[in-house]
């Protein structure tokens, strides 16, 4: 196994001091890595040496325990080095520079497509998912009476949108709700039973940011399909977080927020859009008539930074340094770890599925008779933990109802983390709030 003594004498750093001196960058997390070959995945998650390495490539505030990654993941040093030095270069003269810069985002564009499985010519680069799924809702032609089929725990700002536009364009929304957590088989026949004639839209999430519950995206897709319906993704909480390519998952729009798991700077985000659709979708901002099949007219967005999207090439690399599927073993592990010492606890109840295929980093967890907000308080108070409540009510049918804890933890969390947090969730799961 390697320790952190034989990683600092193969790459000739002289002591450990020297290592956390000097900056962690992609040369030593791919000499950590590469010493890693022909162990699987598994194994090297629970490699606690292998991830104390990992930790020094992020500069991090030990003072409290982050495990609400799922909103903005810190972006590991080198990405945000990256972020920075382009920003400064852009600024010694704005006009030319920045343009300079910009030209350069094509390697970011091909680089997403390679990673994640798609033509770069269908890869926009965007600020966030949000924008990313807005120019596909609101991009799209509807007529009134044209039914949207979405979901309870699709992300509040989108479930927004489709309101609003069906009130100004009324087109009716129609949301399906399902226990947490269930199966993809289930969530199929929920949506297929929906389907009605004047469905033109199925919308939902890759893995929601309610529950962590896993979409079978690929047959909903096809089921789509075959009835001439538009299929538009939320896939936010998926990119970076485990393996899949764009290309296998058959969608027509997928967006992302490269802020989350891939760890990217703040204020960038990716749409996919299936070449055939480009062309009569609308942009949210106009551009010429010339650009109607250029997968380019969904950035123009007048004139923004150019730094943090030329820093995502950066974040792909630190990814690939490590191997997804590394990555996605780590995560799977920490939320096991926690998982696993509470589920027995008569009062805990978990939202999310431990199946393997199904959960990586985020899993939701309450406990009975006490108010989620109130535990978020109590765990920031107490223990200075960083995290969020997440959950929906459904007056309808109460059992669908939940609220709970939204735990994401990301791969420079160490395992005292993760078990100082089952602990403390214990004591109150025992013993209540303190007064």
């Amino acid at each position: 196994m390697l320790t952190r003594r034989t990683f600092l004498r193969s790459t000739g750093a002289a002591a450990g001091a020297g290592l956390a001196a000097r900056q962690f960058g992609l040369d030593e997390v791919a000499a950590l890595t590469q010493s890693t070959q022909g162990r699987p995945a598994e194994q090297i998650a629970a490699d606690e040496d292998f991830w104390r390495e990992i930790q020094f490539a992020f500069t991090l505030d030990r003072t409290l325990i982050n495990l609400n990654n799922g909103n903005q993941c810190p972006a590991p040093t080198v990405v945000h080095e990256a972020c920075k030095r382009y920003m400064d270069w852009a600024n010694q003269a704005p006009v030319y520079h920045r343009g300079m810069i910009d030209r350069n985002i094509e390697t970011a564009r091909r680089r997403l497509a390679a990673e994640f499985g798609a033509d770069p010519e269908e890869i926009a680069i965007t600020r966030n998912a949000s924008e990313s799924l807005q120019i596909a809702q609101m991009g799209l032609g509807l007529k009134p009476g044209d039914e949207i089929l979405t979901t309870e725990q699709d992300y509040g700002r989108m479930l927004t949108t489709w309101d609003q536009r069906a009130r100004r364009d009324k087109i009716v929304v129609t949301r399906i709700d399902f226990p947490c957590p269930t199966t993809q088989a289930d969530l199929l026949q929920r949506f297929e039973r929906a389907i009605t004639p004047r469905t033109k839209v199925m919308h939902f999430c890759h893995i929601t940011n309610q529950s962590g519950q896993l979409f079978p995206v690929k047959e909903l897709s096809r089921l789509a399909r075959a009835r001439g319906i538009i299929t538009i993704v939320d896939g936010a909480h998926a990119m970076g977080h485990f393996p899949y390519q764009l290309r296998d998952l058959e969608m027509d729009y997928y967006g992302v927020s490269l802020h989350k798991w891939l760890m990217a700077p703040l204020g960038t985000g990716l749409l996919y859009v299936r070449r055939d659709r480009i062309a009569s979708t609308w942009p949210l901002q106009a551009a010429p008539e010339r650009a109607d099949s250029d997968i380019r007219k969904f950035e123009e967005i007048g004139t923004h930074p150019p730094g943090p999207r030329a820093a995502i090439s950066e974040a792909v690399a630190f990814q690939q340094a490590i191997g997804l599927e590394r990555k996605a073993a780590r995560l799977r592990h920490l939320t096991l770890r926690w998982a696993n010492a509470l589920k027995d606890e008569p009062r805990i109840r978990l939202h999310s599925s431990l199946e393997a295929g199904q959960t990586w980093g985020l899993a939701v967890v309450s406990i009975d008779g006490v108010d989620t907000n109130k535990l978020v308080v109590h765990l920031w108070d107490r223990h200075r933990i960083v995290i969020t409540g997440v959950g929906h009510d459904n007056p309808k049918e109460p059992a669908l109802s939940y609220r709970g804890l939204r735990v994401t933890p990301n791969i420079y969390t160490p395992l005292e983390e993760v078990d100082y947090f089952a602990d403390a969730m214990r004591r109150v799961a025992r013993n209540g709030l303190p007064a």
